[in-house]
C-alpha cells in the first residue's frame, strides 16, 4: 500500500467480516495451500484469516506490522523484488489492488519474480480495479499508474507466462466504502450473484505454464 495509507484509507471495523468472506471464496478456488504470499497486505484482513501452515506479506509501510497476526511472517521492504524468497516454494501469490499502483519498469520486474516463486502447481489470484467498470473513478486515487481491465488483464499475464484460468469481470464494488451492506451473510450471498450491482472490481486466477 502506499504511504499514507491510514488517511487515505482509514481502518474499517467491518472490513474483516468482508475479507472472512472473501478468504472463504478463495480458499474455495485455489484448494489446499500449504504456503500463501500475499504482496501489499495493508490492515492484514486477508494473510490473517487464510489457512495456510506457513504465511508470509511484503508491505513497504512498516506501520501496518502492528496488524499482522502472530504466525504472519510480515516482511517490510520493496514487494516488487520479493527478496529472500526462495524459488518453487509459493502455492498461492494475492494481491489486491496493487498491480494497478506500479510503473511499466516495476512490473516488469515483479511478475517475472512470482512467477520463479510460485511452484508448478501454484496460483496467481488478483483482485483488481476494472478500469472498465470504473473509469470515472479510477484515478481518484493518484498512485493508480497502470490500467488493468477485463479486455488487458488475459494478455498481460500470458506475456509472463501465465495462463489465466479464471476470470471474472464483475465481482466487488470499488472501494469498500461503498454503501451496501458488510455483513458476512450478505457478502457471501453478494458473491453468489451472477450479477453483481455496482461491481467495480474484477478477480482473476492465474497459474504457470
Amino acid at each position: 500500500m502506499s504511504p499514507g495509507i491510514k488517511k487515505q484509507y482509514p481502518y474499517l471495523a467491518d472490513r474483516r467480516g468482508v475479507w472472512r468472506e472473501l478468504v472463504r471464496f478463495i480458499s474455495k478456488n485455489c484448494g489446499r495451500v500449504d504456503t500463501v504470499l500475499e504482496i501489499g497486505p495493508g490492515y492484514c484482513d486477508f494473510i490473517n484469516q487464510f489457512p495456510a501452515n506457513s504465511k508470509i506479506c511484503f508491505e513497504h509501510n512498516e506501520s501496518m506490522a502492528e496488524y499482522a497476526a502472530t504466525d504472519v511472517d510480515f516482511r517490510c521492504g520493496d514487494a516488487v523484488t520479493l527478496n529472500g524468497v526462495p524459488d518453487d516454494s509459493i502455492d498461492l501469490v494475492f494481491a489486491s489492488n496493487v498491480l494497478e499502483h506500479l510503473d511499466k519498469d516495476q512490473l516488469q520486474t515483479i511478475m517475472p519474480r512470482i512467477g520463479q516463486i510460485l511452484k508448478q502447481t501454484g496460483r496467481l489470484i488478483l483482485i483488481q480495479p476494472n478500469y472498465h467498470l470504473c473509469q470515472k473513478h479510477y484515478f481518484d486515487d493518484e498512485t493508480h499508474q497502470t490500467i488493468f481491465s477485463h479486455d488487458n488483464i488475459v494478455a498481460f499475464l500470458e506475456q509472463y507466462n501465465f495462463t489465466v484460468s479464471r476470470l471474472i469481470p464483475r465481482f466487488l464494488p470499488f472501494s469498500m466504502k461503498e454503501r451496501l451492506p458488510k455483513w458476512p451473510l450478505l457478502v457471501r450471498l453478494y458473491l453468489a450473484l451472477p450479477f453483481k450491482p455496482m461491481a467495480g472490481q474484477m478477480f482473476v486466477m492465474a497459474a504457470r505454464r
